[in-house]
């Protein structure tokens, strides 16, 4: 049955359409939620939906696609689609779990699915933006009118606004679910497959199978895949914000170095010694002041600018001004050179120019830079230096490494849900099928009919991935075949051989027993008898280790063989209507060891295991007696071959029932008396038990052959 991929184009474009009419509802609801300003968007309904008919890449693409269009009216939904993806994945574990088919699991869904998008959202949002993103939040917490513990009263509110929209969401999309059609319904689960979609018992056998491999496809692919995604997420990350801050920090070096050269044009070198002696009492420093205060504020992430003279026992500020409000150095005041400076002091005492560059004080980064102020003589006086603190670059920073973090990671995980997706449907859907398949070929390759419906059902599978997969189902379909085919040829050909060398067997014993003038059918009595003896045995769970359904047939096949060495005993004694002397009777008890001699020398001649083994027993050793008093070699117990205490039972009850030229039959009752005379001397006690259990089959053998009964 080969596939022509129709169905499969088929179901792929409902699925789109399905994942389009999502997206649209999705989006249109979001859209009249931000008119009318709700607090809730409702824009999960669709996704719910998706995800739950069609899987997790499905409902992945539509979260992130519905946020995307989002951003284009608010710059903030795109923060939110990672929130969103994973409670998409949360929604494909629960229904995993527990199935939408009662209201108490609909009730939980919703309680855990609602707390939890409230709950991550809620970081989302004091993460990124320091409070609610939605103005209408903002109200709703503005008429609760708590001042105290304002976060957790945001998560409160937060998620009782989540639970709300996730059960309206989650009502709308199972009742749409509820009156689709089941045909549409099955179309969306079964969708892009490319081979017959399995049932859940098949799936389940699938899992049970991959759990057996040391280490399962699967768990390499979402291993490689999860690998990687976190790689490229931290490389990503660190690539940008490094770019980032190395230009931030070149445009404030730019910034610090404009700053503290406008700071030098404004300070007249030449006017030092009154800026430190009149101070706040002179307008000329009064208004460098000013023109310094609106340096500083233009300047953006400047926090200080100062104007210094530089000596070796310390500093001396002429002005200090500061935009964050932090304590400042009166004109005139001299301190120590501080640690972060004491590098640079010969530099600075050198009238050199000290670029922009990077210090720690205290817990915090600053950039720092000197700009050299000369006299009319060219004489370094004192230096303009401007500070810039990286504590805010830093904040931003880490608020920028966490929205592309959101945001990427939404998006990786939109791609290794796709990825997964396809090795799902090209990859191991179709392997672990075909492992299953193969796996039961092999269980069962000893029966034809299990064989054949292996066959059919893994040509049923219908794989049609169009690449070496593909080829490879194509190849263990015909490998299948022809496995089903050579095995019904080889059971043919062993069933001929088997009616042959059972024939074989028939005409050697019948050679043997028309010698004898008064043993008919014996051979095929005595083959019965065996047959109820062994049957009842195993019934019992007598011998269990030993009779095998191999045992059971060879000895069935291999009675008529039994008296085959007779065949070396002259028809004088075999004939003989009397008692036999004693001299004869030694003679007549070499039948035992003639037979054993033929069929070794038969067993040598073929070579292998054969159940000509359990004739040359039952040949040799059915004259032994159970307490050691038999003959040829005075076997006792369970030494002798089980074989032959089978045959021994049926052996002396033909003698005793058929008539022979010495004697006449005893009748069935006397019959059995002799034999229950013999239980646990001359016979196996557990023989005579399996056979006196079966006399109703004994009688009909009886019937059938003497009509005695």
């Amino acid at each position: 049955m080969k596939s022509n991929g129709k169905d499969s184009k088929k179901s792929g474009f409902y699925l789109a359409l399905s994942i389009i009419t999502a997206i649209l509802f999705n989006v249109i609801s979001a859209t009249l939620a931000g008119i009318l300003k709700l607090p809730a968007y409702f824009d999960f309904t669709g996704t719910l939906f998706i995800t739950v008919l069609a899987g997790p890449f499905p409902g992945i693409l539509t979260a992130v696609v519905t946020n995307l269009i989002c951003a284009f009216f608010d710059n903030t939904a795109l923060y939110f689609t990672l929130v969103d993806v994973l409670t998409v994945l949360f929604t494909v574990w629960y229904t995993k779990k527990r199935k939408f088919d009662n209201v108490v699991n609909i009730l939980l869904y919703i309680l855990t699915a609602g707390a939890f998008w409230g709950f991550t959202s809620s970081v989302v949002q004091w993460s990124l933006f320091g409070g609610p993103a939605s103005g209408s939040i903002t109200e709703i917490i503005n008429m609760i009118n708590i001042k105290s513990h304002p976060v957790a009263l945001f998560t409160v509110v937060n998620i009782a606004i989540s639970l709300f929209e996730k059960g309206i969401c989650t009502l709308a999309a199972l009742t749409v679910i509820r009156f689709m059609p089941a045909k549409k319904r099955h179309d969306l689960k079964t969708s892009m497959w490319k081979q017959r979609p399995l049932s859940s018992a098949e799936t389940e056998s699938m899992t049970k199978l991959a759990s057996d491999s040391k280490y399962p496809l699967r768990i390499r692919v979402s291993a490689m895949l999860a690998g990687v995604s976190l790689a490229l997420v931290l490389v990503m990350g660190w690539v940008t914000l490094n770019f980032y801050s190395d230009n931030i920090k070149k445009e404030s070096a730019v910034i610090l170095e404009n700053s503290a050269a406008f700071a030098a044009d404004t300070i007249d070198a030449d006017s030092i010694a009154s800026y430190l002696a009149k101070n706040g009492d002179n307008t000329l420093y009064l208004q460098t002041e000013n023109t310094l205060y609106r340096i500083l504020s233009s300047s953006s992430g400047l926090t200080r600018l100062s104007i210094i003279r530089v000596r070796e026992k310390g500093l001396t500020y002429i002005f200090d001004i500061t935009g964050d409000n932090s304590s400042t150095h009166s004109p005139g005041e001299n301190i120590a050179p501080p640690d972060d400076i004491k590098n640079y002091l010969p530099s600075l005492l050198a009238g050199e120019n000290i670029p922009s560059t990077e210090i720690k004080r205290g817990h915090n980064r600053y950039l720092i830079t000197f700009k050299p102020i000369y006299d009319r003589n060219g004489n370094c006086i004192c230096y303009a230096c401007s500070e810039l603190s990286l504590k805010g670059i830093n904040n931003y920073t880490k608020n920028l490494f966490l929205r592309i973090a959101l945001v990427v990671t939404a998006f990786l995980l939109l791609i290794v849900s796709f990825a997964l997706w396809i090795t799902n449907k090209y990859i191991i859907y179709p392997i672990n099928s075909m492992a299953a398949a193969m796996e039961n070929l092999v269980k069962e390759s000893g029966d034809q009919k299990k064989l054949d419906e292996n066959y059919i059902k893994i040509r049923s599978l219908n794989i049609n991935t169009e690449d070496e997969v593909e080829k490879l189902y194509n190849a263990i379909c015909d490998m299948t075949k022809n496995q089903a085919e050579q095995m019904r040829d080889i059971r043919y050909l062993a069933d001929s051989t088997a009616k042959m060398q059972d024939g074989l067997i028939i005409t050697m014993a019948n050679m043997v027993e028309n010698r004898d003038s008064d043993t008919g059918s014996h051979i095929q009595k005595t083959a019965s008898y065996v047959k109820i003896i062994v049957e009842g045995l195993k019934k019992k769970g007598y011998y269990a280790d030993k009779i095998t359904t191999k045992f059971m047939s060879d000895i069935v096949r291999s009675a008529p063989l039994h008296d085959v060495g007779k065949i070396n005993i002259s028809d004088t004694i075999l004939n003989k209507p009397g008692k036999l002397t004693p001299e004869e009777y030694e003679i007549m008890k070499t039948h035992t060891t003639a037979g054993k001699q033929i069929l070794e020398d038969a067993i040598n001649m073929v070579k292998g295991e054969s159940y000509l083994k359990e004739a040359k027993n039952m040949a040799a050793y059915h004259h032994e007696r159970w307490d050691g008093k038999g003959y040829p070699e005075g076997l006792k117990g369970e030494v002798i071959p089980l074989s032959a205490r089978i045959m021994a039972v049926a052996d002396v009850f033909d003698a005793l029932s058929s008539p022979r030229v010495y004697k006449k039959a005893f009748p069935f009752e006397k019959a059995l008396e002799i034999l229950k005379e013999g239980d646990g001397t001359q016979f196996d006690p557990k023989c005579i038990e399996a056979f006196m259990d079966s006399l109703p089959e004994v009688k009909k053998i009886l019937k059938q052959y003497d009509n005695t009964l």
